[in-house]
């Protein structure tokens, strides 16, 4: 019901998170220690998604082992994968379960608009893709050895309860680590830092680098969902961005970087030498730390952010529309066959029609090389990159009126506002963006 996606983003955080406030979490607990929030309500999150949700997925035949599902096991210490090939019957995969395999679906948001809903939402606050995998486990097992990964995780416990071991990072390289861990061993852990039952209602976070395991007790099934992001989402990784922007433009427009290398460099540099006490060595060094200071001086942060930004938006889950914005967008256009021909085709945007963006995160400005890129959401797939990056180049000129509405969002404005020089370029503009799915009009333009 709230207008402002960031604002329907936030209350969503705030929501998920509660009773503890977003600010307490930020400050006490992300990416620092877990979370164990005990809610004493089972239906806590009814409607999100069930078994009878992950059993309809299969009998739409829709889901296909390896690719969407994994049939895993863990006993005596060995963690195995049993996914057969080809789709993943009813049959097959129930009686994997009854014969004490775990489930885990891969991109649920593929089958289930709920979850869809739910992180198309939640992606807004992280500024980072937000994923989900949903695990289903039998009584009286484990299906995964105790490992650490690359992800903010957020486990929603959905019906029955689970044990739950996490431990602390072992080494300060684990901590915050860029990719997951192998599967791990009990001889290699500690003792827990949290030891926990969860149960339906109950959430539980910790960041990446924490180790975790949770299985089964014998009187209860578990089904949970884990909500991940921040996966390559450092400094480091905009910095992977930034740096090799920074030193090329510095070799274009400063000598400095250009100038070659001492000639005999190779003799007093170099492993070999690192002991050898040497004054050609120490000015070598302060040169290489004299031109990396200099190299702040032309990194082009913002242009490195649009980067990184283009990069989560291609990511990004497609918005889900309310029923309103359906009727006031593209998707609602009564255009069809009717009578022998095409009917109501014509998108009709005129000086006074009012428009806005269809969320605020849906689009993302980019100067780049072949010229102004606007990178868009609203035709990617709920599967994780099965389009390719969706993006309009765009005239220069239009890029104060995407600021414009960007600015103004969540407020309409008439086109006849738009800061373009004529009349004919706001309407084109406006239709344009209309037709990507960008732009809501606050009156639908067409009635069937």
């Amino acid at each position: 019901r709230l207008e402002d996606s960031r604002q329907r983003a936030a209350e969503l955080f705030r929501w998920l998170l509660a009773p503890v406030a977003p600010a307490e979490f930020l400050g006490r607990h992300w990416e620092r220690e877990p979370l164990l929030v005990r809610r004493g309500d089972p239906g806590d999150y009814a409607g999100l998604f069930s078994t009878a949700d992950f059993d309809a997925a299969l009998r739409r035949g829709e889901v296909h082992f390896g690719t969407h599902l994994d049939v895993t096991s863990y006993a005596e210490g060995v963690r195995e994968t049993h996914n057969p090939s080809g789709r993943a019957l009813p049959a097959v995969v129930w009686d994997f379960y009854q014969n004490g395999c775990s489930l885990r679906l891969l991109c649920p948001q593929a089958f289930s608009p709920t979850v869809w809903h739910f992180l198309s939402i939640l992606q807004e606050q992280f500024g980072s893709m937000a994923g989900a995998n949903t695990y289903l486990t039998p009584p009286g097992t484990q299906g995964f050895a105790p490992h650490y990964d690359d992800i903010e995780a957020f486990v929603l416990q959905l019906e029955g309860k689970k044990h739950w071991r996490v431990y602390s990072p072992r080494t300060d390289a684990e901590v915050l680590p860029q990719f997951s861990s192998t599967n791990l061993t009990q001889a290699e852990l500690g003792e827990p830092v949290l030891e926990t039952v969860l149960e339906a209602g109950d959430l539980l976070y910790f960041s990446r680098g924490f180790i975790h395991q949770g299985d089964c007790l014998p009187d209860a099934h578990s089904l949970h969902i884990t909500v991940s992001s921040y996966q390559r989402n450092s400094w480091g990784d905009f910095l992977e961005k930034l740096l090799p922007a920074a030193l090329q433009m510095a070799l274009e427009e400063d000598v400095e970087f250009r100038r070659g290398l001492p000639m005999d460099y190779l003799r007093y540099m170099g492993v070999a030498n690192s002991d050898t006490v040497d004054a050609r060595r120490t000015a070598f060094v302060e040169k290489v730390q004299s031109l990396i200071k200099k190299l702040v001086d032309y990194a082009p942060i913002d242009a490195a952010v649009d980067q990184r930004a283009k990069s989560f938006l291609h990511d990004c889950l497609p918005p889900v529309l309310t029923q309103n914005e359906k009727v006031q967008s593209v998707y609602g256009f009564p255009a069809r066959w009717q009578d022998g021909g095409p009917c109501d085709v014509d998108i009709l945007i005129t000086k006074d029609t009012e428009i806005r963006l269809l969320r605020h995160g849906v689009i993302r400005l980019c100067n780049e090389e072949s010229g102004v890129m606007l990178y868009y959401t609203t035709e990617n797939s709920r599967v994780y990159h099965k389009e390719e990056p969706k993006f309009l180049e765009l005239d220069p000129e239009y890029t104060d009126s995407i600021e414009f509405l960007l600015s103004c969002y969540p407020n309409h404005i008439s086109v006849d506002n738009l800061p373009c020089e004529t009349l004919e370029e706001k309407i084109s503009l406006a239709t344009l963006l209309f037709e990507k799915g960008i732009l809501t009009t606050k009156k639908p333009l067409a009635q069937v």
